[in-house]
């Protein structure tokens, strides 16, 4: 089943995704809801067992983490793994969300970063997710810290 998400909006959510004619509120509400509980779920995990992403992503999953573009479960989680900072703390300000339409679901963050002895820096960080069986999982992660590269 779907880790972040309660069983009472996983139910609404599927009557949401499913019935053309449930109405606008309904998905609305339920997609930030959605959006809500995965990123707090997604950026604990980060923030306190990084090795333990693999669950979010398959296979087929793509990162691209300030450019460096990684496929695979196990390739995303090496690459956030050799990350240097030893702590992190993310801060999502705002989190954005739509539902595509037969496919999943777009997820937009911005937000505050703190590691270890660093100031904070904004990012910001783009997730969609699809279905598989019973869970969702992040099909595509594109995340960029908010700063200007020359």
């Amino acid at each position: 089943m779907y880790p972040f998400i309660s069983d009472t909006l996983l139910i609404s959510t599927h009557r949401s995704m499913s019935n053309a004619h449930a109405s606008l509120i309904e998905m609305t509400v339920n997609e930030k809801a959605i959006a809500a509980q995965f990123v707090t779920s997604y950026y604990q995990v980060f923030d306190t067992d990084r090795s333990q992403l693999g669950q979010f992503y398959r296979p087929e999953s793509k990162l691209s983490f300030e450019g460096d573009e990684r496929q695979g479960a196990q390739r995303i989680v090496e690459k956030l793994m050799s990350l240097t900072f030893r702590v992190v703390q993310h801060a999502g300000t705002v989190v954005d969300a739509h539902i595509i339409d037969g496919y999943g679901l777009l997820i937009c963050v911005l937000g505050q970063l703190k590691t270890d002895e660093d100031p904070p820096h904004s990012f910001s960080q783009t997730f969609v997710l699809r279905q598989f069986g019973d869970s969702l999982f992040i099909v595509n992660d594109v995340f960029r810290l908010g700063l200007h590269h020359q």
